[in-house]
């Protein structure tokens, strides 16, 4: 068995690689783990809207009781909501079923700690090594040792929002600072397809929705922030102000500007950026993201008088920057955005309030600051190759000296970034540089040869 923890919990296609076994086993080794703290430990289970969602709780919460945890089953609820949840009802643990932005077939664990960040490299570990050297670990807990599952979901959903809601209020005159705002919102049929319209509506907005129809197996299927081609299209067809898409689990935001362009996570933490910066409340003048952010990005931040902190790509890193530094925005990209001074982790429909609110506080459209960032274009493209084989092309001689020839041949004018996704067995192969025909050449040339090599 290989490591069963990657960058972002436990992942793969359910009921095949995922199983209910593995997550059972998940269930009894992290209450074990906990219960060297806690006797009677405390944990939440939420999930999105995948058809494996249901068989996957079942399994899990049957692993905590098993070793004598208590269950809070929170229902259909974004990751970012569990990450607050742990820490507002007192909970030991909370363990999110999702697979973020992978398609319905797929499937994951997520687990945070008491405080709300992700558990440490240690600790799942020790779940790990549980797991996989196959420990005995409950044959004692019978009886009246054993836990009970009780269902919290309206009162998670409502303590989320109101949360939320309060973000968007501190520092507003109005109850209801959305008022006049049309906006339309894209919930990729996933986690947040309640809670981000109840949210948005009690704010004041004017609100379209879509993607709020889950069947089980359309989450993020030509929708949400991986496809947010329709939502473009409803921002102009009503005239929108803007348009907000998050992802299955909702832990990520991409934004639609009044013209229906879109603003990715770079565009997003800079204009976010701008507006703590000119409230004096940009910490220590810094902002976080990882190598992937564009040149336009990094010259947008030092316009504004703002340093960059960059990190190794994944929000797990720009989070671990975050809290050496002090600083308390960060963001990558793909829109997984945190703002330390309001919560743990990337928050999707946190990140859109906080987006609305900078535009109005700015006094600018969206387009208008938008076009502030000047953004080399970027080509990104996938190597589909063996989950094994997702490291090797660094020491490849024939890729190596591909890479070198490319940079070569752009003469300092851009830059070639080759990284192995986290959660997919993938090699992306991203070119960044003056001429998109050019680089998409090159970038498409360089992921077929890792495709041949270790596909």
């Amino acid at each position: 068995m290989g490591r069963l923890f990657g960058t972002d919990g436990v992942r793969g296609i359910a009921n095949s690689e995922l199983t209910p076994n593995l997550a059972f086993n998940l269930g009894k080794a992290g209450t074990y783990v906990l219960k060297k703290e806690k006797e009677r430990p405390v944990v939440l289970i939420g999930k999105d809207t995948r058809i494996s969602g249901d068989m996957l709780e079942e399994a899990l919460a049957a692993g905590v009781l098993s070793m004598g945890g208590d269950v809070i089953r929170l229902g259909i609820i974004p990751t970012p909501a569990v990450a607050y949840l742990v820490r507002y009802y007192r909970a030991d643990m909370g363990v999110v079923i999702t697979a973020s932005h992978n398609p319905f077939e797929y499937n994951g664990i997520k687990i945070f700690k008491g405080d709300g960040f992700k558990l440490e490299d240690e600790t799942e570990d020790q779940i790990e090594d549980i797991i996989v050297r196959d420990i005995d670990i409950n044959s004692h807990i019978v009886g009246e040792k054993m836990g009970k599952a009780l269902d919290g979901q309206e009162n998670a959903q409502l303590a989320y929002a109101e949360f939320l809601k309060a973000a968007m209020r501190k520092g507003e005159e109005s109850r209801l600072p959305l008022e006049g705002l049309r906006l339309v919102i894209d919930c990729a049929n996933g986690a947040s397809y309640k809670v981000a319209e109840r949210v948005f509506r009690d704010l004041g907005a004017e609100l379209t929705v879509i993607g709020n129809t889950p069947d089980g197996m359309n989450i993020n299927d030509a929708c949400g922030s991986t496809h947010p081609e329709r939502l473009q299209n409803e921002v102009i067809k009503r005239g929108a102000d803007l348009g907000l898409a998050f992802d299955g689990d909702a832990d990520r935001l991409i934004a639609v500007d009044e013209k229906g362009r879109l603003m990715d996570g770079d565009k997003v933490v800079c204009i976010c950026a701008k507006m703590l910066k000119a409230k004096g409340e940009l910490v220590h003048d810094l902002v976080t993201a990882t190598v992937m952010s564009n040149i336009g990005f990094h010259k947008a931040c030092a316009a504004m008088g703002a340093k960059v902190d960059v990190t190794g790509v994944g929000d797990r890193y720009v989070l671990e920057s975050m809290r050496k530094s002090g600083g308390i925005i960060g963001g990558e990209q793909s829109g997984h955005i945190i703002f330390l001074n309001h919560t743990t982790t990337g928050d999707g429909i946190l990140s859109g309030l906080m987006l609305i609110k900078a535009v109005r506080f700015l006094g600018r459209k969206a387009s208008e600051l938008s076009d502030e960032i000047m953004s080399f274009p970027q080509v990104l493209k996938n190597a589909s190759v063996k989950n094994e084989n997702k490291n090797k092309y660094a020491k490849d001689p024939e890729i190596r000296s591909e890479m070198e020839r490319i940079e070569e041949e752009m003469a300092g004018s851009g830059r070639v970034l080759i990284r192995p996704s986290g959660t997919e067995p993938l090699v992306r192969v991203m070119i960044e540089g003056p001429d998109i025909e050019e680089i998409t050449e090159l970038a498409e040339g360089l992921a077929m040869l890792i495709t041949r090599k270790f596909g």
